[in-house]
């Protein structure tokens, strides 16, 4: 749908009625003066703002710049000589919307000391008019100085949030992009082997079946062995696709740690808050890695875990008692460490080892990682 033509932008923050109050009122103040002249210049120069104004707003570099300085001297005349200030309020929130640094510290600078040595002109030769509406000038005053500096801080901060999503969303296609690449290989080391195995078995039984029976039905027995093993693979793979909730796999982890005869405690709750289900199956997978390598590698009798939930990050804790780990199994792809710093680091998330009278694995997942559509 075609978007309407208009002076001031939809974004503006303000109240709509507020700004046409602004924009009626110049031609309200210039009937109140006496002389045709005045009024004539007056509707003229206010007419001429509110041209410049939409200029201003759609114009781009060194043209944007150029309408406001027009904006500034128009608005100075109307202050200085016909005691209207309002004009300052459009030009502050003009000046806040530049993103240029040094234009906007250049022109806020110029606007605010040319508003002071207007209203100043003004206290020095008061005018009837301008004592009337002396409460509205002093708000105006003030919105000249920190109307500019909120609005930046908007713009500012719409953009790093703009900049967030677009990571939040990076981060998501790429745990998409790892996830499928998981997939194909686990498909390819799982069932690739055995499909193929199973392809030369059954054509080494139709050449052999008339010729040795009995080797034929020995051949098929094999494959009938191979095809069950590869549909176990098959629903294993399936079942580790599937996510996984913490509170799931700490229900496994006491079980893992009962049949090993490990002492098990557990701090912390682990029903998570506002969790995406992807960060929390990672949180998971990572958790079982962890435990696993304690029953197999650590020897300990007892082992710790803590999940600690805060508004920035999410922690989780696993200490035992065991032999430890050195430099070279730090590196070692058997035990499943590097695949879960891999894992963590789709999500921005941190894994700490500190090994010390046993090991102590820390993981770590800023809280308020997004997953994409």
């Amino acid at each position: 749908m075609k978007k309407g033509f208009r002076i001031i932008q939809s974004s503006t923050g303000v109240s709509p009625y507020i700004w046409t109050l602004f924009a009626i009122l110049p031609f309200y103040f210039i009937f109140q003066w006496s002389t045709t002249v005045e009024m004539v210049t007056g509707i003229i120069l206010s007419i001429f703002f509110f041209i410049s104004y939409r200029f201003a707003f759609i114009s781009k570099g060194w043209v944007r710049y150029f309408w406001t300085s027009i904006l500034i001297i128009i608005s100075v005349i109307m202050s200085s000589f016909f005691t209207y200030v309002y004009f300052a309020f459009f030009l502050a929130y003009l000046i806040g919307n530049f993103q240029n640094k040094a234009a906007f510290i250049s022109f806020y600078t110029i606007h605010l000391v040319s508003s002071a040595i207007a209203f100043n002109i003004n206290f020095v030769t008061p005018h009837d008019l301008f004592i009337k509406q002396l409460p509205f000038i002093v708000i105006i005053l003030i919105s000249v100085i920190f109307l500019p500096l909120n609005i930046k801080s908007r713009k500012k901060r719409e953009l790093l949030e703009e900049q967030l999503a677009f990571a939040n969303k990076r981060i998501a296609d790429l745990i998409v992009q790892e996830e499928r690449q998981r997939i194909a290989r686990d498909l390819h080391d799982t069932l690739g082997q055995k499909l193929s195995l199973i392809g030369l078995k059954s054509d080494l039984a139709r050449k052999i079946i008339e010729k040795d029976p009995e080797k034929a039905r020995s051949e098929l027995k094999d494959i009938q062995q191979t095809a069950r093993m590869a549909l176990n693979e098959v629903r294993k793979l399936v079942s580790n696709m599937r996510g996984i909730r913490l509170k799931e796999e700490i229900c496994h982890v006491k079980e893992i740690f009962e049949a090993a005869g490990i002492a098990i405690i557990i701090d912390g709750d682990y029903v998570l808050s506002k969790v995406p289900l992807f960060v929390e199956n990672i949180l998971s997978m990572c958790l079982k890695e962890a435990v696993t390598n304690v029953v197999k590698h650590s020897q300990a009798t007892k082992c710790h875990i803590s999940i600690n939930q805060t508004y920035k990050e999410i922690t989780i804790i696993i200490e035992d008692n065991g032999i430890g780990i050195n430099s070279d199994e730090l590196n070692d792809r058997g035990n499943g460490l590097l695949g879960m710093k891999e894992r963590l680091e789709f999500v921005n998330g941190n894994l700490k080892i500190e090994s010390n009278n046993g090991v102590k694995v820390i993981i770590q997942i800023p809280n308020g990682v997004k997953q994409g559509e």
